[in-house]
């Protein structure tokens, strides 16, 4: 039980904290209160996330309680963290509305009928300014300066805003709040949850164990996954869409994704980790990463679907043999039958924004009936049997 918990955490601090709270918790007959912290920022859950989400799975299966405290406070704030400017705080609205979205995908990991979830801005909008300045007060100026990004900007001359450093006191609040044991995170979060172990023991409360999972980078290789950088792979993406961006990732990334994002066996593991090193081809380990990836989310019949129609779409390079995507016409609800490139391409992929399916077609990335388009603004009739190539990875045909 112990090894399956630390499988994969990059950090667990204290270092025996873990053994001493299970151990405890044994002791005194009761569970332990496991949380995780997100603002509601972007309404989407990649791969990424289900990083630190499977963790709480295990947990949870070992029948302790686990705590999901939406940020429905701090994200009016704007969390900083990892970023060299605040990030934009949303209105109550936007907060609302992806938090919501965030709960619906939660349950593609973790078992909501058992989870506890809570949002801070239950005891955070109800601090007065004294109650606030008395929480201020348990923090120095030199502690919040130990944050990475806090100390990088600074050096930099780069402004840092009052409320910034205030967010990883309120974020250390809600530990205090619900009590928590163990707080889970990804390594970038290690200073916010650091500082509920020290809030706890300021109000005379045991201290959280901390735990952070490492940051699964995203298909360029470089970046951590991010919805922002545009590199993620979406829990609710569909299954050839989850395969053709696994297919895509670097070969550099194939150890990572086998231990991060695949639930194989741990025998399993090492075998395709010993496949790649006797030099066997990429494209083969990451066709059984992609169907593993897809039978956690959909089915192993919609990954068996989706290697075909990967082979269908790659393995033949001629445009008119490709397994195009059907689309009715009447379901992009276009007020007219003639528009332009831009917003027909639009509502084929309306997870892009306009701006960024302007950039793949001036950068030649689109094909009408076998024809380059450069020109966004260029006039189209939608009538059936147009077939459209966006990217590498999406062929539609309007029926």
């Amino acid at each position: 039980m112990l090894h399956t918990l630390k499988e994969n955490a990059a950090i667990i601090l204290p270092e025996n904290g873990l053994e001493e709270k299970l151990a405890q918790a044994d002791k005194e007959n009761r569970k332990l209160s496991i949380k995780l912290g997100f603002d509601p920022t972007a309404p989407d859950l990649h791969l990424g996330h289900a990083v630190v989400l499977k963790k709480l799975r295990q947990f949870q299966d070992l029948g302790h309680q686990i705590i999901i405290v939406v940020g429905s406070f701090t994200a009016r704030i704007g969390d900083p963290t990892g970023k060299n400017k605040a990030r934009k705080p949303l209105s109550a609205e936007e907060v609302k509305h992806n938090a919501q979205t965030y709960i619906d995908q939660l349950s593609k990991v973790i078992d909501i009928e058992k989870t506890k979830i809570v949002f801070n801005s239950d005891w955070l909008d109800r601090l007065d300014f004294s109650e606030v300045i008395q929480l201020l007060s348990k923090v120095t100026v030199a502690q919040l300066m130990h944050r990475n990004d806090f100390n990088k900007r600074f050096t930099e001359n780069t402004p840092i805003a009052v409320h910034e450093l205030v967010y990883p006191i309120l974020q250390g609040f809600d530990s205090v709040k619900i009590e928590c044991d163990i707080e889970i995170g990804g390594t970038d979060q290690l200073f916010n949850c650091t500082m509920g172990r020290q809030l706890q023991e300021v109000h005379h409360l045991p201290a959280q164990i901390v735990m952070c999972m490492p940051l699964l980078k995203g298909l360029d290789g470089k970046e951590k996954m991010s919805k922002s950088l545009n590199n993620i792979i979406g829990l609710t993406d569909k299954p050839n869409e989850m395969f053709g961006k696994t297919m895509s990732i670097p070969d550099s990334l194939i150890d990572e994704f086998i231990d991060l994002a695949t639930d194989f066996s741990a025998e399993r593991k090492k075998s395709l980790k010993a496949r790649m090193e006797k030099g066997e081809n990429p494209m083969n380990i990451k066709k059984l990463i992609a169907k593993n990836i897809i039978s956690q989310y959909h089915h192993h019949e919609d990954a068996e679907n989706a290697e075909q129609f990967f082979n269908n779409q790659f393995q033949n390079k001629n445009f008119d043999s490709k397994t195009f995507e059907p689309v009715p016409i009447h379901s992009l609800k276009l007020q007219q039958n003639r528009t332009t490139v831009l917003e027909l391409c639009h509502h084929l992929r309306n997870d892009l924004s306009k701006s960024a399916v302007r950039r793949l077609i001036e950068s030649g990335s689109v094909q009408i009936d076998t024809i380059k388009i450069v020109e966004p603004e260029q006039m189209i009739e939608v009538v059936e049997g147009i077939k459209i190539k966006m990217g590498k990875r999406k062929f539609f045909k309007l029926v």
